[in-house]
């Protein structure tokens, strides 16, 4: 039976073979029956497709109609951008530009340019900077104004009228960034620069007396005056009666001391002030940007230990510093109790950005373990300020 069956495939094979080769020969044959025998796929035209169709029932197919049986094709998937592809080859797709098996995988701004080899991801601004502020001042050399005007023959009077204005200006674009790692200038004292992953910070405690457009900031509060203070002020850390001191290396509750170890301490009116506590082209980091530095340094239960200080903080709580980041311990000024000093040598808090309701987010660095945490606190402490870059 098997071989009747067999036999019967090979008998019909044979005769659309012989059609077929006529046809390739310029025979032309009468059709005999309607609709033809040969003609697989009904298109009324007995061609290769037929060919391929017949070959089919003897075990291979041609899925995805590239010519090539499946059994050889390397891809049959129709979806693929290579399918069809010959000498056949395995399948590949468009990527988020629609290049064949191009790899990449975002175009954020939309600019045709992969994110992974985009210099800007973004646009930039008339300076060339990328997502920068644009100018920062515009002088206006010449302003002219057009006029026209009309007869009125029914009054006999001319109308004057204005029909546009030129104006010639220049502008004047901010500094370039400074490249992180050198020393940044600012309010009489330099400031080293580190960059960790894709942001540039501070690698000191701010200590300025000064906003960024040259106003004075109010310092020399007593305590009483820091603990009602409501306007930007800053404070160094036991300059006044309150203070006590954890440092293993000097007496914190030395203003002079403490000033060159942690800087200086903020209220958060400071940092929230339109003047800015940063020069030019950095800002006080959000909490967001606080996240960002501790995930790319393993996440906030590991992540003190690369930014610790290697010395200065109490008993083992010493950091290794591998982050370069450098954070001292230097303690805060407490305005819910008194305006006083507290926790030099054991822990350091620095300021976000970032409000909460009536408070505001900082981050904490502690002696006892290795990990960041995040609250909210009055705005009213005395904290540290880091700068990070634009």
């Amino acid at each position: 039976m098997f071989w009747s069956y067999i036999m019967g495939y090979m008998a019909t094979f044979e005769r659309f073979l012989s059609v077929f080769l006529m046809m390739s020969l310029g025979v032309v044959q009468a059709q005999i029956s309607c609709p033809n025998s040969f003609d697989g796929n009904a298109d009324g035209v007995v061609g290769i497709g037929d060919l391929l169709d017949l070959l089919g029932l003897f075990g291979d197919i041609d899925a995805d109609g590239d010519g090539t049986w499946d059994s050889e094709d390397l891809c049959t998937d129709p979806e693929a951008c290579n399918y069809d592809a010959s000498p056949s080859e395995t399948c590949a797709y468009l990527d988020f530009l629609g290049v064949c098996n191009g790899g990449c995988t975002g175009d954020s701004d939309g600019d045709g340019i992969c994110d992974n080899i985009d210099t800007c991801i973004g646009v930039f601004d008339e300076c060339g900077v990328c997502n920068g502020p644009g100018p920062t001042e515009v002088s206006i050399f010449e302003i002219t104004v057009l006029y026209d005007s009309v007869y009125a023959a029914q009054v006999d009077t001319w109308f004057v009228y204005e029909v546009g204005m030129d104006t010639t200006f220049s502008y004047t674009c901010p500094p370039p960034p400074l490249p992180c790692g050198e020393l940044m200038a600012f309010d009489g004292y330099d400031y080293a620069t580190v960059q960790i992953g894709g942001q540039c910070w501070f690698a000191e405690n701010l200590r300025a007396l000064h906003y960024a457009n040259g106003d004075a900031l109010s310092a020399g509060l007593n305590d009483s005056q820091w603990n009602s203070a409501s306007f930007g002020a800053t404070a160094v850390y036991g300059e006044d009666t309150g203070c006590n001191s954890e440092s293993p290396d000097f007496d914190a509750c030395d203003p002079e001391e403490s000033l060159e170890e942690y800087g200086r301490l903020y209220n958060w009116y400071a940092v929230n002030d339109d003047r800015s506590l940063c020069p030019a082209g950095w800002h006080v980091p959000t909490h967001s940007e606080w996240s960002a530095l501790t995930s790319h340094l393993g996440g906030t239960s590991t992540s003190g230990e690369a930014l610790k200080s290697s010395t200065g903080w109490r008993g083992s709580g010493n950091g290794l510093n591998t982050s370069g980041f450098n954070g001292f311990p230097g303690g805060f000024r407490n305005s819910s109790s008194g305006g006083y000093f507290s926790l030099a040598g054991e822990r350091g808090k620095w300021w976000t950005s970032t409000p909460y309701s009536s408070l505001a987010y900082y981050r904490e660095l502690k002696w006892t373990t290795n990990s960041v945490s995040s609250s909210y606190t009055s705005r009213k402490h005395g904290h540290s300020v880091r700068c990070i870059q634009d």
